[in-house]
């Protein structure tokens, strides 16, 4: 088998849907602190970078989801302490932190979507369902990073002219405001001349043709295997109430029968999958290096 993002695109697609979708439909909080995690290891060993502001940053909204929900929401049977009148509840304080824990797992896995998903993936496997959905997600990512180029070429230029000044909010504003204007004349411009250059190499007057590198190896179906399997698990649960978990008015105990653990393995399997294929790759590796 190869490395997470050296397989197939549409395989690393459903593992997307099976891992995302089953924690936005879960508010067992097994399966969320499962997400959390297996989301932020898989984000440090497939980007291999310490984002200390992207963790902060979910740290602070993470902090600011969990406090507003007991502060807003009253419910449950166990009131902690009473601030104006208005009863804090145990379980609002508990539903809204693992209520955050869920939206930054979730964050954490689109973040490594972004990172494994790339352009000519994404048109991999929309170009198959609809050519001309994949064309405008092509320009559109296409035009994404030219922006950023252009608008930083725009501002260094006004700055060396002279006619950027950050030195107050109004010159600022002014000045951000000049460069929208020069980029939104842009981007009507450019658009204008892709157009021109497609119609006048006949786009849209025969049937298109594809070429891919992608191709579906064995590599790629057992790690389908490996996620539908589980996947097929956690459905089976949470469809039979096994993995339910209630927080009003007050909490359910965890649910420990035998389908409900096989569960939980099933979900932490699935949510450190990326992981164990990046762990066994790099042993691998070590392994034949160690041969020469």
């Amino acid at each position: 088998m190869r490395g997470f993002a050296e397989l197939n695109p549409a395989v690393l697609m459903i593992y997307y849907l099976c891992v995302i979708g089953t924690a936005m439909f879960s508010m067992n909080p097994v399966i969320i602190t499962l997400s959390l995690f297996g989301s932020l290891v898989s984000l440090i060993v497939l980007e291999k970078k310490a984002h200390i502001k992207l963790h902060l940053s979910f740290l602070l909204l993470f902090l600011i989801l969990a406090v507003i929900n007991p502060i807003w929401y009253h419910n449950g049977v166990t009131v902690l302490f009473v601030v104006n009148d208005s009863p804090i509840t145990l379980e609002a304080l508990l539903y809204g932190i693992f209520a955050a824990a869920m939206i930054i797992g979730i964050l954490y896995r689109l973040r490594t979507f972004t990172l494994i998903m790339t352009a000519d993936k994404l048109l991999y496997i929309f170009g198959r369902l609809s050519p001309k959905m994949s064309l405008i997600l092509s320009m559109a990512l296409r035009y994404v990073p030219l922006m950023r180029t252009q608008t930083l070429k725009v501002r260094r230029t006004q700055k060396a002219l002279g006619i950027y000044r950050g030195d107050n909010i109004a010159d600022t504003l002014k000045g951000e405001m000049r460069i929208f204007s020069i980029m939104a004349t842009w981007s009507l411009e450019n658009g204008i001349i892709t157009a021109d250059s497609m119609a006048a190499r006949g786009y849209g007057e025969h049937r298109r043709t594809s070429f891919s590198l992608f191709h579906f190896s064995k590599g790629d179906l057992i790690f389908l295997i490996l996620c539908i399997i589980p996947t097929a698990l956690i459905i089976w649960a949470l469809a039979a109430g096994e993995a339910d978990f209630t927080f009003y008015p007050a909490m359910s105990g965890i649910n420990s029968s035998p389908l409900a653990l096989t569960c939980y393995i099933s979900y932490g399997f699935l949510s450190f999958l990326p992981v164990l294929l990046e762990w066994k790759e790099e042993l691998r590796w070590k392994y034949l290096m160690s041969k020469i």
